[in-house]
């Protein structure tokens, strides 16, 4: 009997090797590169077929197969991903702006899910989740070394249902439920409003599909309100990204026409481009090209106003490309706290109907050439997130933190940081003082409210005030990966 499994088996075997070499033969033709090693698909068939004829139960031979490509992209990176049917059904309703789940951008620590920022206004975050709070189970699940799609999957479902996360907050050294009820996400990822007379805040989110339309209709309201705009504070704090398209077209609204705004290097000749300020870069049809219609609305007002950019450590990838842009043509004055240093382009290609893979493909850079990737861009005015300071700064994680990170390319420390150690230290000592505080006492202010220290600070520079800059932080250097 277990000769006649093991046969069963080896003709398993016999099937994946063969789709395999069709697979490597297509990439032959696909992109010019050498076969796939021999050896090491012998290996993979060989234990395929183990597990197929060996494993104590039955197991479903697609199951495995998906199973080992969710594995294979996982090793790559933290951002690439393949999709089955439901998670590229989850993907697609992320970019479009509506979902039904407990409205939170989230990544992977030590196999954990860890919060990378609560959306606005979501459920999350009426329950007071924050960032760099690590999910340890969802219900009765333990999140442990399962791939982000399928946390993502427990997270979400029917609308006015019931998840409890276990929530571990390392600030505070404690484990604690949070029971959050599931609701439709629509995240509204343009907000806006006057500050005072003159001096404008307009705040992205995270760049979607309308996310082009409401920023040129949000910046026409701010000038209907004063037409001698004095002012403006563009504010891409906690803004995980999201669309190129849509960082272009932002980056252009302030930009001369048809400067670079970011280009791309990776392995294919299709992923080496650059990508400047010109509608065909963001322009979806030839009717509707807000950022024309706003400029010519305000008289191309935005092209020359002062402005003033926030950022800080959940700024990543698409608001990196548009504070890096603003930086580098000296449009305007980076403050707050170094970003988070997602530099890579994810290409999704589709395999299937309902099937995709998610991969990296290249890298970003500014347009003086600056990597972005596990750098992230250093603002020119450091800000603390209070006026008591930056407690925590030190701790918060970073593209350079997570595991399997990409290197930038091009700059590598041969040591960590000992300042950013003893800072580390430090932070760690105070945990304890700062747990004995109310909830309320620890949360942040509402980012654009009258208690947001960092947009005082940026309307301070505006207006030429002396502005009071961080005494703690300080640019982290990018740490050789062994």
């Amino acid at each position: 009997m277990g000769q006649k499994l093991k046969i069963i088996g080896w003709i398993s075997v016999g099937a994946l090797a063969g789709a395999l070499a069709t697979v490597s033969l297509q990439t032959v033709a696909r992109a010019n590169m050498a076969p796939l090693p021999l050896e090491e698909l012998q290996q993979l068939a060989a234990v395929f077929g183990m597990v197929k004829s060996d494993y104590v139960e039955p197991v479903d031979e697609k199951k495995l197969i998906t199973e080992a490509i969710s594995g294979m992209v996982a090793s790559l990176d933290p951002h690439s991903q393949y999709f089955d049917k439901k998670s590229f059904k989850q993907f697609s309703e992320g970019t479009s702006g509506r979902f039904v789940g407990v409205g939170i951008e989230i990544s992977q620590e030590d196999g954990l899910v860890k919060v990378v920022t609560p959306i606005e206004g979501s459920p999350a975050d009426r329950a007071g989740l924050k960032t760099n709070d690590l999910i340890t189970k969802v219900d009765d699940t333990p999140l442990k070394g399962l791939p982000l799609s399928e946390a993502v999957k427990r997270m979400r479902g029917e609308p006015k249902t019931k998840v409890v996360l276990t929530i571990f907050r390392k600030d505070e050294n404690r484990t604690f439920p949070v029971t959050i009820i599931r609701e439709e996400i629509k995240t509204q990822s343009v907000k806006s409003r006057m500050i005072e007379p003159g001096y404008g805040w307009i705040r992205v989110s995270q760049f979607q599909e309308r996310t082009v339309e409401d920023f040129a209709r949000k910046v026409e309201e701010l000038y209907k309100q004063d037409t001698l705009l004095k002012g403006l504070v563009l504010d891409l704090r906690n803004d995980p990204g999201g669309l190129l398209d849509a960082a272009i077209a932002l980056s252009a609204a302030f930009l001369p026409e048809n400067v670079t705004v970011v280009t791309t290097n990776g392995q294919l000749q299709e992923n080496k481009i650059t990508y400047k300020a010109s509608p065909q870069f963001w322009r979806r049809n030839s009717t509707n090209d807000p950022i024309t219609r706003m400029t010519q609305a305000t008289g191309g007002a935005l092209k020359k106003v002062p402005l003033v950019v926030l950022v800080n450590e959940g700024s990543a990838s698409a608001s990196e490309i548009v504070a890096g842009a603003l930086q580098d043509y000296k449009r305007g004055t980076l403050m707050g706290s170094q970003t988070f240093g997602k530099g890579s382009v994810q290409t999704v290609r589709q395999l299937g109907p309902d099937t995709a893979l998610k991969i990296t493909t290249a890298r970003y850079y500014t347009p003086t050439g600056r990597a972005i990737q596990a750098k992230g861009i250093v603002p020119d005015v450091m800000l603390d997130e209070t006026e008591n300071g930056n407690v925590f700064a030190a701790l918060r994680t970073r593209e350079a933190d997570l595991e399997k990170h990409l290197t930038n390319g091009k700059e590598a420390e041969d040591k960590k940081d000992p300042a950013r150690e003893k800072a580390r230290e430090e932070a760690i000592k105070r945990i304890e003082e700062e747990a004995n505080k109310s909830v309320a006492e620890r949360r942040l202010p509402e980012f654009g409210s009258d208690k947001d220290f960092q947009l005082a600070q940026a309307i301070r520079q505006l207006k030429g005030l002396p502005v009071k800059a961080s005494t703690t932080l300080a640019e982290r250097q990018v740490e050789k990966k062994d």
